[in-house]
């Protein structure tokens, strides 16, 4: 495994500085996300979460898959040996997400 050098620990520490990246991880512990989720979830813009997920990706800790229109996120952060302690320091999030799955938000993203 390739250690991160300064400047990609420091984009790693710039990217979990911020609160709703936090909240991010912490629903991405509870699985693969759709943006659409995570929009509904942390009540903010699609672009806003882009922002957010740009950052997290160019920091190495989430990876993206693409499902035609559909952009789904997950947890990466392999090159960061204390990442999964990071990780597991996060709040649960699985009450928010079982909100998400039984709300009826019309949320039509399949993976």
């Amino acid at each position: 495994m390739n250690m991160p050098d300064f400047e990609q620990l420091t984009e790693c520490y710039k990217a979990l500085g911020d609160q709703t990246r936090l909240q991010i991880l912490s629903f991405l512990k509870e699985g693969e996300r759709c943006v659409c989720e995570l929009v509904q979830i942390l009540n903010i813009t699609q672009p806003a979460v882009s922002r957010h997920m740009r950052k997290l990706k160019n920091a190495k800790l989430v990876k993206e898959r693409r499902s035609g229109q559909w952009v789904f996120y997950s947890l990466d952060g392999s090159i960061y040996p204390f990442f999964e302690k990071i990780v597991d320091s996060l709040p649960d999030s699985s009450e928010e997400i079982e909100k998400l799955n039984i709300c009826d938000s019309g949320i039509s993203c399949n993976s």
